[in-house]
């Protein structure tokens, strides 16, 4: 993959920052999202997260497995729980 490719969307952060974040010590998927913002978006890593996980498993030759889950947050827009149950139904 080349480096000027978008990874994040939400955040334009390329395949090229996200290496030289690991690179430069970035560890595990908070330790991207700390230093580049992907994974910080609209989508909260919804999109990315995957390709992120698989970059960081290739560029430290690790296995699938071993990742960690990285932190979760709400939606950007909160729903109310009368429309969440309208939505059900």
């Amino acid at each position: 993959m080349e480096d000027h490719v978008i990874i994040c969307r939400c955040e334009e952060i390329t395949y090229g920052e996200i290496k030289q974040a690991i690179r430069d010590g970035a560890t595990t998927l908070d330790g991207i999202k700390r230093v580049t913002r992907a994974g910080k978006g609209l989508c909260q890593g919804r999109t990315c997260r995957t390709l992120i996980t698989q970059i960081l498993n290739q560029e430290l030759g690790r296995a699938p497995e071993g990742n960690e889950c990285s932190s979760m947050r709400p939606p950007v827009r909160p729903i109310s729980i009368e429309n969440m149950m309208s939505e059900k139904e």
